[in-house]
């Protein structure tokens, strides 16, 4: 069978048969079906991993979500920014009219009609998103946020040029690639890495004819990498934050302990003053992202009294009490957890679902008691300097 988007290598005398497929069109399930159904390969790598193979599977996965173990685990951020992509790729898949990752169905299919070992190839999503989160500053991480979170809502037309270009890319590059333009070292890890990644997993996979089902804007870079060996171990390594990060962590709220502290024992008003104003400060700022996030009163109230405490602990998060607080009032049935994937194609939907408000809540206080410590963290600075220096 020929065609130009397959591609046969072989590799030590096994017969490795890749088929780009193009995301947004109809015709490649067929050819995927095709191609397994002639060929009869040992095994079918599909460009999944086991958390988007679930998603892809099993449409009642929600339903099992436990909203405050993410929120404990502190991965509501990951998982917010996760929903933002699923929105993003099946808007891209309405706007062409296909099933999302239905070749990646029909290759999952295929395989076991044809008795074919099945290998889930690509690197796990949450891997690629937390190496991506630990690549950038704070600020970038506020812009990817934001950017991920607008990236929802704003429903770009596009070009018949653009429109040929996302032929040659799978979903999740597809979704990213926005990304890769305001951060160009992302692309190492979004698209280079994984390349590498999923030619390991290809070249190791069982067999003597293996078939892959991949984004056709996967082809040249696995073709490239799969004569080299790759340690699987290290691309799907998170790497702790740098010690720095925790140093100035750490240095921050004592610094500002420490301010206080000095200040006071010189002049006790000025003292009660830097105090005050890093209550109201954080407490204020929190309260803000918990009323942009329309949270209950409870949260509300929670993210006024925590933000101040929180602020002086890097292991302790107002965003965290708030969310806690919000999943316990207005917790989560299982029609917030079915109407899920729905909801988050909509400003209105993603505010009125309880799951996503949950989510909102955490990091939109956090964001603010974020913004809070910096202001009020400055204040009780210039209130020490006048005090000592003035």
């Amino acid at each position: 069978m020929t065609s130009e988007n397959i591609h046969r290598l072989m590799i030590d005398q096994r017969e490795i048969i890749l088929i780009g497929t193009a995301h947004v069109s109809k015709l490649s399930a067929d050819e995927v079906k095709e191609v397994i159904e002639t060929e009869q390969p040992d095994t079918v790598c599909v460009e999944l991993c086991q958390s988007r193979y679930q998603s892809i599977t099993d449409t009642d996965r929600w339903k099992n979500t436990d909203i405050i173990k993410i929120i404990r685990e502190k991965k509501a951020l990951l998982l917010l920014a996760n929903l933002a992509l699923s929105s993003y790729q099946k808007r891209l898949a309405k706007k062409f009219g296909i099933q999302p990752g239905q070749e990646m169905i029909q290759g999952i299919k295929s395989a076991e009609e044809t008795g074919a070992e099945l290998c889930l190839a690509d690197r796990d999503i949450q891997v690629t998103m937390l190496r991506l989160w630990r690549s950038i500053s704070f600020w970038g991480k506020l812009k990817l946020f934001f950017q991920l979170l607008l990236g929802i809502f704003y429903d770009e037309e596009l070009t018949e040029e653009e429109m040929e270009k996302m032929k040659s890319k799978d979903m999740l590059s597809a979704a990213l690639d926005e990304l890769s333009r305001s951060f160009p070292q992302l692309k190492a890890i979004i698209i280079d890495e994984r390349d590498r990644f999923l030619a390991q997993k290809i070249k190791t996979a069982p067999g003597n004819k293996v078939v892959a089902v991949l984004g056709a804007g996967h082809i040249p870079g696995i073709k490239e990498e799969i004569n080299n060996d790759h340690d699987l171990d290290q691309l799907s390594k998170v790497l702790p934050p740098p010690r720095v990060t925790k140093f100035i962590a750490w240095s921050i709220p004592v610094l500002i302990i420490a301010l206080i502290i000095s200040t006071f024992s010189v002049d006790r008003a000025t003292g009660i003053e830097q105090i005050v104003t890093w209550v109201l400060w954080n407490g204020s700022l929190g309260m803000v992202g918990a009323l942009i996030a329309l949270a209950h009163p409870l949260a509300i109230l929670t993210a006024l009294l925590a933000a101040p405490i929180s602020s002086l602990s890097p292991l302790l998060a107002a965003g965290w009490f708030a969310g806690l607080t919000e999943a316990l009032v207005r917790k989560p049935n299982v029609n917030d957890f079915e109407s899920l994937a729905e909801d988050v194609h909509s400003l209105k939907g993603f505010w009125r679902n309880k799951v996503t408000r949950v989510l909102l809540v955490v990091v939109l206080v956090n964001l603010g008691s974020t913004a809070g410590t910096i202001i009020g963290g400055a204040e009780v600075i210039s209130r020490f300097v006048s005090t000592f220096f003035g």
